[in-house]
């Protein structure tokens, strides 16, 4: 019995240290995101479903509730949207606090891809938005499969 309580508490424990070795990391996928959904002046119902299924299937986001991603990327969205400027500045403060790690700063920009794509197709705001993250974090748009020269041209063929 004694030892099924201290099971209990080392894993409630384990539990604690990973959410709060994964908070920063949680923030800034969540700002990553509400960056690239609120670029076009509103948040599409497909990207809230995109960032539930960030929340659910990436590994360092499964230790909290998926609630409480949505509310940081509510937070950061609104924000964006109230005030495009101030709001994309402390998005990207955020977003700076985990991106020394190039591998991290390459997961945000391919977490952003993921929300862009959620409505079948990256817009042209999207990408340019996407573009200019990965230029203020330090990612080579052109090494993730960003070409901006194809996609312009994608885009002035279809219109």
């Amino acid at each position: 019995m004694m030892s099924g309580m201290l099971d209990n508490l080392k894993r409630f424990f384990q539990d604690r240290a990973e959410k709060e070795q994964n908070r920063p990391f949680l923030e800034a996928a969540m700002a990553a995101c509400a960056m690239v959904s609120a670029s076009e002046g509103q948040i599409s119902f497909a990207d809230r479903i995109r960032v539930d299924q960030i929340m659910e299937t990436l590994t360092q986001l499964k230790v909290f509730d998926p609630h409480e991603g949505v509310d940081l990327f509510n937070h950061y969205a609104d924000h964006i949207l109230a005030s495009s400027k101030q709001g994309r500045e402390a998005a990207l403060k955020t977003i700076k606090t985990v991106t020394s790690d190039p591998e991290t700063a390459e997961l945000l920009i391919d977490l952003c891809l993921a929300v862009s794509l959620s409505d079948g197709v990256t817009s042209l705001v999207e990408h340019i938005e996407i573009v200019s993250l990965c230029g203020l974090i330090g990612v080579d748009p052109d090494i993730i499969g960003l070409d901006t020269e194809q996609m312009l041209a994608r885009y002035i063929a279809h219109k």
